[in-house]
């Protein structure tokens, strides 16, 4: 483990398969950075996977693909922890101690639920609990710090408000987490670049174990004016300058910039610059991922022992909640 600030950092992806540009910029190069800086607990949140319809066979390899990408693109085991919650139960049992203090009127006014339950004509309860779990997931490790995006904002100060309640209730038991905002390049659709990233969207994203030749083909099928923008910048070009920027620095999106502002921008070479920053860029990245994925065993042993990590964490607090809610303390391994 690295030299850290002796803060507690919990952050957690969903197993939606192979990762993105998107996935890449807004998160996961955080998760690197912070891993040399905090004690980072990162966490493949399959349960919260649940709560939306999927195939139940292709879930491991969902699990799988974003373990090899997280690794792949330098998340360290020898520096944070890196494990799938599902393997630590204690997740579970904290989310039941918690949602027997949690606000009912939090949680019907969540944004997200209420967004999701309006696209679907059966609304499961992991849906609407949904923030419940989250709160476990943060607490479990009495993490000081959550790294978040503004969209993310409302389901932390749930989680705040629910260890105020439980400590309220019982006993101190939570520190209540301190939000970490994001400042991560925001990376749209190279199709609808009013919209962000996608794999829902045929063409959208660019997969970080992609070919070198569909990365080039996508960059250079990429939507940079719809004709219909007011924008000084249409918003498909900005979002050209955002990943130039991501691979290359500021200083090699500075000649195209003045030349949009007068009008002379050549698209055509502006893509030629930035696929080929991309290709090398993810170089390293699909490469290393290529390695892990032919060595299946190595990445589930990765994450067995961070599991097992995790849980002495976990199973002490837990013991602690459970004592502090009159219930017997867990007993030890």
């Amino acid at each position: 483990m690295s030299e850290t600030t002796g803060k507690r950092v919990f952050s957690g992806v969903q197993p939606s398969g192979a990762l993105h540009l998107g996935n890449y910029a807004g998160a996961i190069k955080n998760w690197v950075r912070l891993q040399d800086e905090m004690e980072c607990f990162y966490c493949i949140v399959d349960y919260h996977a649940m709560t939306v319809p999927y195939k139940a066979k292709q879930m491991q390899k969902r699990v799988h693909q974003v373990a090899v990408d997280l690794l792949a693109c330098g998340v360290d085991p020898n520096k944070c922890k890196l494990f799938v919650q599902s393997d630590v139960p204690e997740h579970t049992e904290l989310a039941w101690l918690l949602s027997c203090v949690a606000p009912m009127g939090e949680l019907n006014r969540m944004t997200q639920f209420k967004e999701k339950s309006t696209r679907s004509e059966s609304v499961n309860v992991g849906l609407f609990t949904y923030p419940v779990l989250q709160a476990a997931d943060i607490l479990l490790y009495r993490a000081d710090t959550v790294p978040v995006g503004e969209d993310q904002l409302q389901h932390l100060e749930l989680a705040r408000e629910i260890a105020r309640r439980f400590n309220h209730t019982f006993k101190k038991t939570f520190p209540e987490p301190q939000p970490m905002l994001t400042t991560a390049a925001r990376i749209m659709s190279l199709q609808e670049p009013t919209s962000k990233m996608s794999k829902s969207i045929e063409g959208s994203a660019i997969m970080l174990g992609a070919e070198s030749s569909e990365i080039r083909k996508q960059i250079k099928r990429a939507v940079t004016a719809m004709g219909d923008e007011t924008d000084e910048i249409p918003p498909g070009v900005a979002n050209l300058f955002t990943l130039l920027e991501l691979f290359s620095g500021p200083e090699a999106v500075e000649p195209y910039r003045k030349a949009q502002e007068v009008g002379q921008i050549r698209y055509g070479d502006l893509k030629k610059e930035l696929a080929e920053a991309v290709v090398e860029g993810l170089a390293p990245i699909k490469a290393k991922r290529e390695e892990l994925m032919a060595r299946p065993e190595v990445v589930s042993e990765i994450l067995g022992d961070s599991a097992a990590d995790a849980r002495k964490v976990a199973r002490v607090v837990v013991s602690h909640a459970r004592q502090n809610a009159g219930l017997k303390a867990k007993p030890a391994d």
